[in-house]
């Protein structure tokens, strides 16, 4: 087929129409700058293509071949203005496609856990805080379940945390899938801090608190892991996901610091400009090799329809 073939057999969309050569096609059509004024029939018989029948679908590659391009783009042209349609290419704006070979990664925070008791500190699992899911994260858990259950999700994963397994477990059950372990996306480590006491130094505006605000820094607590410790680890286990699962969809159960960080690494923006997202929110990360794209943060449509307007507590 000639250049002019296989450019009309891929610009126009309405091209299996044309197999059909719907008509009338005595009558003339207007065809554009170059093109034919006559109607279509009798083009195709001054082409030396068809003579004394209808054309058929067999023809149409002679009539391709042969310059006829012109003849079946102005047809298709007096068909579109017949249905009251803008005649030529269209270009509509083009619509985010993850790359081939692209990693999704849907990143959940879990649902809201148990209140903190200085007189009852959370029991630690290798020095990180390990709170059950309170009675209004249960709730969540559920709400997200039913947001994702209809989505096609090719691994769910937590971190051995019990917030994030029980906030992952509705959804697991609702997709038949059994949730794996990364615990490189356990929450950051607070030191000191850790066991519930991290909420009650927030909460009462300790200096070291707001000194953390203020410098955007976790590890201005005492003990607690250093920034870039932390960083590395975080893109790390975002780069095993991926690694793992080329082209596939993934739901990771985390935490709001964790959140934070994958997209300020993906964004190159402040450390904590993405630290608040909601219990049981959902982020959008797309990644390929080193190219990370944000996009979606703090979706939760399935929790409230209200507007948030607020940051969520830190932990």
């Amino acid at each position: 087929m000639s250049s002019s073939g296989r450019k009309f057999a891929s610009e126009y969309s309405d091209f299996p129409s044309a197999l059909a050569w719907p008509c009338p096609y005595f009558e003339p059509v207007e065809q554009g700058a170059g093109c034919l004024r006559d109607g279509v029939n009798g083009a195709v018989e001054r082409l030396g293509v068809v003579r004394g029948r209808r054309p058929e679908p067999a023809d149409l590659p002679d009539v391709l071949e042969r310059g006829g391009a012109h003849v079946v783009v102005g047809h298709l042209l007096g068909i579109r203005r017949a249905k009251g349609q803008r005649a030529g290419i269209e270009y509509r704006q083009a619509q985010f496609r993850p790359p081939p070979g692209a990693a999704e990664l849907l990143l959940i925070r879990h649902g809201e856990s148990q209140p903190a008791y200085m007189d009852a500190p959370f029991p630690l699992v290798d020095g990180h805080g390990d709170p059950e899911l309170a009675a209004e994260g249960r709730d969540q858990a559920e709400r997200v379940a039913g947001r994702l259950s209809a989505e096609h999700i090719d691994a769910l994963y937590v971190n051995g945390l019990r917030r994030t397994v029980q906030t992952a477990a509705p959804l697991a059950r609702r997709l038949g899938l059994t949730p794996r372990v990364e615990a490189g996306l356990r929450e950051v480590y607070l030191g000191e801090w850790e066991g519930g006491l991290f909420r009650k130094m927030v909460a009462e505006g300790h200096p070291v608190a707001q000194r953390m605000l203020a410098e955007e820094r976790w590890d201005v607590i005492p003990g607690a892991e250093p920034a870039a410790a932390f960083a590395e680890r975080v893109r790390e286990a975002i780069e095993r996901l991926a690694a793992a699962h080329p082209g596939g969809r993934l739901a990771v159960f985390t935490h709001g610091g964790i959140i934070g960080q994958v997209l300020a690494l993906a964004s190159g923006s402040r450390p904590f400009a993405f630290i608040g997202a909601d219990n049981g929110s959902i982020s959008h990360l797309v990644v390929t090799g080193r190219e990370w794209v944000i996009r979606r943060f703090n979706d939760t449509a399935h929790l409230d329809s209200a507007f948030t307007r607020a940051a969520a507590p830190l932990t």
